[in-house]
Order: C-alpha cells, then structure tokens, then sequence
C-alpha cells in the first residue's frame, strides 16, 4: 500500500471518529492526513511524512480547533435567558433582597433585589438575572 493512499484512509477514520464524538479534536488530525496525501506523492521517506503529520496536526490544534469551536457551538440563547433577561418591568410589590413580585407577559414571578437595596412599588426595573423561580432585578435610574 501507497503512503499517500495510507494517509487517506487515516483521515477517512479521523472523520469518521468525530463524526461519533463531535468534539473538534479528530477533525485535526483528518485534516493534516488529508494535506499530507499529495505531500505523500512526491515524498517517499515515512518518518518525514510522519513529521509534517505531527506538526500539521499540532498546528491545526492550537489554530483551527478553537476558531471551530467558536464557530460550531454557538450556544443559542433559550429559554429564560432569551425571554426575560434585560427586559424592563414595573414592580407589583416593594421589592427587598427577601420578598417582592413582578409581572412579565402576564406572569407572576417571585423577585429579589440584585444588589439588596429596597425597590419601591410601581417603578420600572431590569430582570439581571434568574435562580430558579426567582428573578434578580435592579432599579433603572431615571
């Protein structure tokens, strides 16, 4: 068998290992076999094929894999985060680090200052974060 048909099969495994663990890591070294196959055609010697496969899959993995994993796992907002985080709502209750009660799209939530100052009723505040059932809001200064 041919080195460069060799390296083929190598980065066809790679592929298909990541296929089956989508991490980003065997994609490296799929792709430093797939670049070798035509170095392979003109260079016979293994342990320099060997070599610029270690360094090209070194490369790839301090380079491409973290430009592929901000690309690929782009975590879409869902859930809480996108419906109700930073929206403004007005307060139904005197709001302490202990109790109060907002309204958002028709729902009652249970809501605790962020930073533990006492919120009047009926003032606007943005939603900062959630725990829970419970949301954490500060005072929009006016």
């Amino acid at each position: 068998m041919l080195m460069w048909q060799l390296f083929g099969i190598i980065g066809i495994a790679f592929l298909i290992l990541e296929m089956f663990t989508p991490s980003m890591f065997f994609l490296n070294f799929a792709l430093a076999s797939f670049i070798c196959v035509p170095i392979a055609i003109y260079v016979h010697n293994v342990f320099t094929l060997v070599l610029i496969f270690s360094v090209l899959s070194f490369v790839s993995f301090i380079f491409l894999r973290p430009i592929l994993i901000k690309k690929f796992n782009k975590s879409q907002e869902t859930g809480i985060n996108s419906k109700y985080i930073d929206k403004v709502v007005k307060t139904d209750s005197e709001i302490t680090d202990s109790n109060g009660v907002i309204n958002i799209y028709g729902e009652r939530w249970e809501a605790r200052s962020d930073d533990g100052s006492v919120i009047p009723a009926g003032v606007n505040v943005r939603i900062v974060r959630n725990e829970s059932i419970i949301m954490y809001v500060k005072k929009i200064d006016d």
